[in-house]
């Protein structure tokens, strides 16, 4: 795979390096940091070297066998190599710090090996006087007697007492010495007031060097003057995914399903009369002009006013045309027609005592061709009333479970989407399936309590997040080096069903204001004093108000080091932009 190599020029900054890595096109960049580079000793900018290899799909290689660069790159697993030449390796921070070890300890070998040579030369050259000296006492020792070898050796012992005792001499004289001066005198009367005095200066040093290189930070906050512009435009839905176009408005529609049983109990409010019902017998009357049949079936209704009965069986009147099978008076002789007549029994159609009438031979309806009468009492109804389970509970129950349970099921439902979506509020429906009461409807509920349940079905569209936001970037048109900061609640009004798909219109307000990042900040105020960067940071077109916050009172200018500078970049809100 081909690389690219860049060589890093000493007076090119972060800004520069990073602009030619994402001019490159190669795959692989390789750096080359020259000998004496700053650039390369912050952490921060060996991030952000980092950073926008991964954001522009490149893989960097530092050329370096520098040990603090190779520090930084073992801290961000960023590739090393010691040349052009050999494959590119993370570096571990054990093996660095190993090495550094390894090269310090040559050079303490070396200078110790150094220090034995020069050692030995100089005993050498001793040794060497030694044995001369020698020499020229051996040539007189020869001349001397045995008298003047033991005079020899009493000179000697004296010689060695002269010499031990001009040491302590001297020693004590150095010590006189030392205490006739009179700063040294001092000390060594008032040794733990120095030995304090010590400690204090290096407590002080100590301090300052915490005051003035390691306590110094600043806060920067950089409020932007922002823009709130409306935003309307009509889109289109496709389910089909090749048919989608982002840039031109028309966009993926998918479709989340969610299917939910839910229960609710109610009260039931219908009365029933589950008593016995009534029962008796009526009379139905038939008149012939000529022979026939008049047939009365079973659950054939007989009704007294507001009171109603059934047959309980069907019944048959036929006359064959003989008079004397006719129940006719035969002393009227004005009486042509046949009558015949027949007693059938009846149940009331509803429990009740109000079913209990006396015999009654009119106000009887039937709508049979037969004159009816009742010649005996009605009996047997009774009333005892039960709650139960009517239309109207059951109605009223579903809507109360719509009511409480749509609310959940979107929420259950949009809590499914991912947050890279967007989802269509108004796509948004809920149908009902089966429902089932318990108990049944007509029947009897006892404490007057019931219990519905039904499975719904939810569902809902949504189309990518990322899509409709750039379509709204793009249909924005800022100026240059302007940027969308906030997309507040956007939506789609009228969402409907056409025949190539859906349609409706996508509304939304944005926030734009001049593009600045925290990074742009940084490479701005480092190293300066707090009213310079104050200054250079009001130049850019866009700003508002500039805050810049010393870490303590003392400190007057930016530090050098990003690590030491935050940066803080407030959008205000549209309600804010406004006051």
């Amino acid at each position: 795979m081909n690389k690219d190599v860049i060589y890093i020029e000493p007076e090119d900054d972060i800004t520069d390096i990073i602009k030619k890595i994402e001019s490159s096109k190669e795959k692989i960049v390789a750096l080359v940091p020259p000998k004496k580079t700053n650039v390369l000793r912050s952490i921060v900018n060996v991030k952000l070297i980092y950073k926008s290899g991964n954001k522009n799909n490149k893989k960097i290689v530092l050329v370096t066998s520098d040990p603090a660069i190779l520090k930084l790159a073992a801290a961000t697993k960023m590739p090393t190599t010691k040349n052009l030449q050999t494959a590119p390796t993370v570096p571990k921070l054990e093996d660095i710090e190993a090495e550094e070890e390894s090269v310090e300890e040559i050079i303490k070998n070396a200078e110790m090996d150094d220090g034995e040579e020069v050692a030995s030369e100089e005993t050498a050259d001793g040794t060497e006087e030694i044995e001369e000296g020698e020499d020229e006492d051996e040539g007189k020792v020869e001349d001397e007697t045995e008298d003047d070898k033991e005079d020899e050796k009493t000179d000697g012992k004296k010689s060695d007492d002269k010499k031990g005792k001009g040491k302590k001499d001297k020693k004590k004289s150095a010590e006189e010495k030392d205490y006739n001066n009179p700063v040294i005198g001092w000390i060594m009367e008032h040794k733990k007031i120095c030995i304090g005095g010590g400690i204090g200066l290096v407590f002080l040093i100590l301090l300052l060097v915490w005051a003035f290189a390691i306590a110094p930070a600043v806060t920067v906050t950089i409020e932007i003057r922002t823009t709130t512009s409306n935003f309307s435009e009509n889109v289109t839905f496709t389910e089909n995914i090749t048919e989608e176009n982002a840039a031109e408005g028309k966009f993926y529609l998918e479709q989340k399903k969610m299917e939910n049983k839910s229960e609710v109990e109610f009260e039931a409010t219908g009365q029933k009369n589950v008593g016995e019902k009534a029962k008796g017998n009526v009379v139905v009357v038939a008149y012939f002009g000529q022979a026939g049949t008049v047939n009365i079936k079973a659950g054939t209704a007989f009704t007294l006013g507001d009171l109603a009965y059934t047959a309980d069986e069907g019944a048959e009147l036929n006359w064959d045309g003989v008079f004397s099978s006719c129940e006719n008076d035969i002393t009227n002789i004005f009486e042509i027609n046949c009558k015949l007549s027949k007693r059938i029994n009846v149940t009331a159609v509803e429990p009740g005592a109000q079913y209990n009438v006396e015999p009654s031979s009119a106000g009887w309806y039937t709508s049979a061709y037969v004159s009816v009468y009742s010649d005996q009492a009605m009996s047997g109804g009774t009333d005892k009333m039960v709650t139960i389970v009517q239309q109207s509970d059951i109605d009223n129950a579903i809507t109360k479970l719509k009511t409480s349970d749509e609310k959940v099921n979107k929420e259950r439902l949009f809590d499914e989407i991912s947050d890279t979506s967007f989802v269509i509020e108004s796509s948004f429906a809920q149908t009902t399936g089966d429902v089932i009461s318990t108990p049944k409807l007509g029947e009897e509920a006892k404490d007057g309590k019931a219990k519905l349940s039904v499975t719904t079905t939810s569902t809902v569209y949504f189309i990518d997040k990322t899509k409709m936001e750039e379509f709204i970037t793009e249909k924005a048109k800022l100026a240059e080096n302007y940027k969308v900061y906030n997309i507040n609640d956007p939506f789609i009004e009228n969402f409907l069903k056409i025949d190539s798909g859906y349609t409706g219109k996508l509304k939304t307000s944005y926030v734009s204001g001049p593009e600045i990042t925290e990074n742009d900040v940084v490479e701005i105020v480092r190293g300066k004093g707090v009213g310079t960067a104050q200054h250079d940071l009001m130049d850019i077109n866009g700003m508002k108000n500039i805050t810049i916050k010393p870490s303590y009172p003392w400190v007057t200018s930016v530090p050098n080091d990003p690590e030491k500078i935050t940066v803080f970049i407030d959008i205000p809100s549209e309600q804010e932009e406004q006051q």
